[in-house]
């Protein structure tokens, strides 16, 4: 048995956006918001459910789930593989532009619901030790959720460590899905209730068309090259810091030794031959001594 990654963007949406098997979704949710008793969520509706997509349209297609629950509340779960620039930024307008476009012009505001953004991230971005980060909209003095309309959410994949043997929460089993399930061949101890079973049955590599595979390879691809070229942007940024302090510090060690030179008498001809300084530096460095 081989499994897909759930990180992969088609992954991730044919697993937790399938039309037939909304209990996946209903039980990931209630496991990370901690809900449960009368606030657990009972139905949802896909609003964009998962559809084997062409590899053209994948070039300008989000592959975020999207539900609505029948308070109205809109959840947004969003895999994210490799940090960009304005990341943040961008969650907080996906998250706003849910919440504004669901009235027109004109419409009472009291038709807006809460709009609930969870992101999962294949590395670290908050500066904590914990897997789970939760922002909301706090009042500073009291500590009290005066605001409710926007709710944000983040699982760091990279900072979950926990082996299956202690695995002890229906979340901590759904991160460990998240994580590992492209590594096992059997479907592990711990899928022990039914949506994390039918979420591994999903990923389950054979139960994909050859069109499916082909679109989910091309976007594994994708996303190692985007990771590529990120790589790439970062060595050769260190590479240029290297060189200009390199050079910077051969220019101090240039300097350095003209001044012994111009010290000693030497003629600015000689300086200039042993040094590859120009006439011009010399002469700002001569005239410097002079000051001094």
């Amino acid at each position: 048995m081989k499994f897909v990654n759930p990180r992969n963007d088609v992954a991730f949406k044919k697993i937790f956006g399938n039309e037939e098997h909304h209990e996946i979704l209903i039980s990931f949710l209630n496991a990370v918001l901690d809900l449960s008793g009368d606030k657990e969520i009972q139905e949802i509706e896909l609003l964009n459910p998962y559809q084997a997509p062409r590899i053209e349209a994948l070039k300008y297609t989000l592959l975020d789930v999207r539900a609505k629950d029948k308070r109205g509340v809109t959840f947004i779960v969003e895999m994210q593989v490799e940090r960009v620039p304005g990341l943040r930024k961008r969650f907080a307008y996906y998250a706003a532009k849910t919440y504004v476009s669901q009235i027109e012009r004109g419409e009472d505001y009291p038709k807006l619901n809460q709009v609930i953004f969870i992101g999962i991230l294949d590395f670290e971005e908050f500066d904590t030790p914990h897997y789970l980060t939760r922002l909301q909209i706090l009042n500073t003095q009291t500590y009290q959720q005066e605001i409710t309309d926007l709710d944000f959410t983040f699982i760091e994949l990279p900072k979950f460590s926990k082996r299956e043997a202690e695995l002890a929460t229906v979340l901590e089993k759904w991160v460990y899905f998240l994580k590992q399930a492209d590594t096992l061949e059997v479907v592990p101890a711990s899928a022990d209730f039914v949506p994390l079973r039918e979420a591994y049955e999903i990923a389950n590599q054979f139960g994909w068309s050859r069109d499916e595979l082909e679109v989910y390879d091309y976007w594994s691809i994708r996303a190692q090259d985007e990771r590529g070229r990120a790589q790439l942007a970062i060595e050769e940024a260190v590479q240029a810091a290297v060189k200009e302090t390199a050079e910077k510090t051969r220019g101090e060690e240039k300097r350095a030794a003209a001044c012994k030179m111009l010290a000693d008498g030497l003629e600015p001809a000689v300086i200039m031959k042993y040094t590859e300084l120009s006439a011009e530096d010399i002469a700002i460095l001569a005239a410097h001594a002079k000051q001094m």
